[in-house]
């Protein structure tokens, strides 16, 4: 096996997967993890502070995540190339050990996303050959649009009866054993129908054509060096914001009439209902891509002292993603503190930004003594299968004095 030193890196895209994480995870609080639907908020005041939630965060933070897998990706696959290195196996190996790790933390909480960001991962290795950045935009851009749901769309309005059948997860209800049933209980609903329902809702929401797209987007952007040559991007990176930010605005308030154009009827409830969904997607993307521009625009443009903070918690978004379920499941879920059915909107916000301080911290204090995060050391060894990575920084810890795996 080649060895390489420790080279530093990227801090900003570090920082925006630390802010995608704290999305994330200020989503699931107010969610009471999954929880919050059994019982939603009436009071206006905490409906507000949960729209204002899902408004910004809601299914954005999740694809920015998606997106900087897809960076990621493309990181992990050209340093090795510039090495001479094929590392499309050692990649595939890669995603197994993720997706293990994925099916452990499913069993734990239903609503985990390393399995299916694992298995659509396999997908990005044949286009990684494509050396066109046109074709992989195009790519990208057609996964985005869903055409699955288009497909079902047209074949609606063509009145096929398969396709006004009402989406099965619409009508799924939080399973009684999460709200009031033992561990053990739980354990076996996670495997029993928790696997099933997330890959229902990943497949029928359209988030896995999405999950897609917005990976390729990521790989295409580390291709151009949107992160490492960041200097090069300014005037680019304020367009696209001004752009996606027009797009945004118009999608919100224009969404629900252009779905009212597409005709329905009680034999054909279903194109409109879904032009609806694909429209509030596409607000979605809309929305994540002013986060993410608005974000590296701030970061490069002279706050990475005050968003850099992130960073660290970015270096360890497995470690902090599982440890937040860990924790929290068990204060929401019956088998523990049962809080679903007490803990207002705003008592749950306040929490998750407390918590998400601590996790900060933790991180920060974490990495003055460590290389990697306890997972991502565990993820990386499983990797090249050997226990001969850093982990420990010695004397001062500065990089380059030691060895790590290509």
């Amino acid at each position: 096996m080649q060895d390489t030193t420790y080279t530093p890196r990227m801090e900003g895209l570090d920082a925006l997967r630390g802010f995608a994480l704290f999305g994330l995870f200020i989503v699931h609080m107010p969610e009471l993890f999954e929880l919050y639907w059994a019982h939603p908020a009436t009071d206006p005041f905490q409906l507000a502070v949960h729209d204002a939630v899902w408004l910004v965060f809601a299914g954005k933070a999740f694809a920015l995540l998606a997106l900087c897998f897809g960076v990621s990706f493309f990181i992990i696959m050209d340093r090795a190339a510039k090495r001479g290195v094929d590392f499309t196996a050692r990649f595939v190996w890669r995603l197994v050990l993720l997706a293990a790790m994925g099916l452990l933390h499913g069993l734990w909480y239903r609503g985990d996303v390393l399995e299916v960001l694992a298995v659509m991962g396999l997908f990005l290795l044949p286009f990684y050959r494509v050396r066109s950045n046109r074709v992989l935009l195009a790519v990208a851009v057609l996964f985005l649009l869903q055409p699955l749901m288009l497909v079902r769309i047209v074949a609606g309005l063509a009145g096929a009866d398969w396709a006004n059948q009402p989406l099965r997860f619409w009508s799924a209800t939080i399973p009684q054993v999460y709200l009031d049933g033992g561990f053990v209980d739980t354990l076996r609903m996670n495997v029993a129908e928790g696997w099933a329902f997330k890959w229902l809702f990943m497949y029928e929401s359209g988030r896995l054509s999405q999950i897609l797209g917005l990976s390729l987007v990521g790989m295409l952007l580390g291709r151009i060096g949107f992160f490492s040559r960041p200097q090069e991007f300014v005037r680019a990176r304020v367009i696209g914001l001004l752009i996606a930010l027009g797009v945004a605005v118009a999608l919100y308030f224009a969404r629900e009439p252009l779905a009212a154009w597409v005709p329905a009827s009680e034999a054909m409830p279903m194109p409109r209902a879904l032009t609806g969904a694909l429209l509030g997607s596409l607000f979605d993307l809309a929305v994540m891509a002013v986060l993410m521009l608005g974000f590296v625009a701030l970061y490069y443009g002279g706050a990475h002292r005050a968003l850099g903070v992130l960073a660290p918690a970015g270096r360890m978004t497995l470690t902090l993603y599982i440890a937040q379920s860990l924790l929290f499941v068990p204060v929401f879920y019956g088998y523990g503190l049962g809080l679903h059915a007490s803990m207002t909107q705003v008592q749950a916000l306040l929490l998750g930004l407390a918590a998400f301080a601590v996790q900060m911290l933790f991180a920060h204090l974490w990495f003055r003594r460590f290389y990697y995060g306890p997972l991502e050391w565990v993820w990386r060894a499983g990797t090249y299968l050997t226990v001969d990575v850093p982990f420990v920084k010695r004397g001062n810890g500065a990089p380059g004095k030691e060895r790590v795996p290509a």
